[in-house]
């Protein structure tokens, strides 16, 4: 459909639009149009494919027009950007050989109790359970008992329960999430959402007779520490990323020794 939309949109051949002494020609363009678009998003993508080229090449053709001929060498840049991309793939080649991208624990523990100030909380995490369902469904007071029970079963049975009963409703597993996670659920900020919470429950019914519910199992407040379930991707990320540097390091000091025991490299007094 997409190729056939283009195709009814130009009529002229080969070449479906020039600008200054460019062509573009419809196999350049039939590639950049995804399959299974309708006829309608396929002519629109083509027609804001078209303008972005043209707008591209009338650019390039003033440039050249207007531009000095030392403005227009580029070779130094173009060389430095080459070296620069060279070396890039180069690092990632030999990081990706040598990385180890197992974080242990204890690993995350230590980091933890080495770095505290770093996981001071700017907003309150929580754990919780949220459903939207309709205020007067026959389910709900069950739902309500189970999804604040310590019981695994009894969460199950809830899960089930929303699955076939509720709008929406969601768990986030039992893992800490920031606040404004729970708080979009309602359409409000995080601090409105919160202040309405009353023994761990929060409650807003629409106009339509539709309830969002949530229940927190558990808080901590901003500018407490955060838990270290909560902090351990990030923790994961930072440790794997000293790790790249390291790497990093030790092949620029391993280049160096190795260029100066070779002859490939000396320092001229």
């Amino acid at each position: 459909m997409s190729c056939k939309a283009i195709s009814e949109f130009f009529d002229s051949g080969e070449i479906v639009a020039q600008a200054g002494s460019a062509k573009l020609k419809r196999a350049d363009l039939d590639m950049v149009i995804p399959s299974g678009l309708s006829p309608e998003d396929s002519t629109r993508l083509a027609k804001q494919f078209i303008n972005t080229w043209a707008l591209d090449q009338i650019f390039l053709e003033m440039a050249e027009q207007q531009l000095s001929k030392t403005e227009k060498d580029v070779t130094k840049e173009l060389e430095v950007y080459r070296r620069s991309l060279l070396k890039f793939r180069y690092e990632q080649l030999y990081i990706n050989e040598r990385l180890d991208t197992l974080v242990t624990e204890e690993e995350v523990q230590e980091y933890y109790e080495t770095h505290k100030d770093r996981f001071v909380l700017q907003r309150p995490v929580v754990k919780a359970r949220f459903i939207s369902i309709a205020a007067d469904s026959p389910v709900l007071k069950t739902i309500k008992k189970k999804m604040s029970s310590d019981e695994a079963a009894d969460i199950m049975e809830a899960d089930s329960l929303a699955f076939s009963s509720a709008y929406r409703f969601a768990t986030w597993n039992n893992a800490w999430i920031d606040a404004s996670t729970l708080a979009k659920e309602f359409g409000q900020e995080s601090a409105s959402v919160l202040a309405s919470m009353k023994a761990g429950w929060m409650e807003r019914t629409d106009t339509s007779g539709i309830s969002d519910i949530a229940y927190i199992a558990e808080i901590t407040p901003k500018g407490a520490m955060s838990p270290i379930e909560y902090s351990t991707p990030f923790i994961r990320d930072m440790i794997i990323s000293a790790r790249k540097q390291s790497l990093v390091t030790s092949l620029e000091r391993d280049l160096l020794d190795d260029a100066r025991v070779n002859g490939q490299f000396v320092i001229i007094e």
